[in-house]
């Protein structure tokens, strides 16, 4: 064999061991798809979890806003987030929607005052309405 079937015979050899086979590709997908899976399952549950949290946060401080709009407009009706905003009671850059976008409900009965979002459903009256 000469020199140079020698040396065409080795370079076959190197760019064989170099590249990937479509199976090997393959399992490197299967396993990083197992891998985004676990994730997912992991994180999601979780999310709605700090949605929540952040939703009953946020009603929270409408509601001390509202408490510090009726002490000083007395006998006034209960106001609505815009006459909370426009009062300078609550802050502009405060977020004044839940953690779904949907608008919180702001209730004035005898005193007591709520703060309702319509929670992950989006339907006021269900149980899983965040106060």
């Amino acid at each position: 064999m000469t020199r140079a079937q020698q040396n065409t015979r080795r370079t076959r050899r190197h760019q064989r061991l170099e590249g990937m086979t479509l199976v090997e590709i393959m399992i490197v997908v299967i396993i990083m798809a197992l891998i985004a899976t676990a994730v997912g399952v992991a994180v999601l549950p979780q999310l709605e979890k700090a949605r929540i949290k952040s939703t009953r946060t946020d009603a929270q401080t409408i509601r001390s806003a509202v408490t510090m709009y009726l002490a000083d407009h007395a006998g006034e009706r209960c106001p609505t987030i815009e006459d909370l905003i426009s009062d300078a009671a609550l802050d502009r850059n405060k977020r004044t929607t839940d953690a779904w976008e949907r608008e919180f409900q702001v209730q004035c009965d005898d005193g007591n005052i709520s703060v309702v979002s319509a929670g992950p459903d989006g339907q006021f009256g269900s149980e899983d309405d965040t106060q």
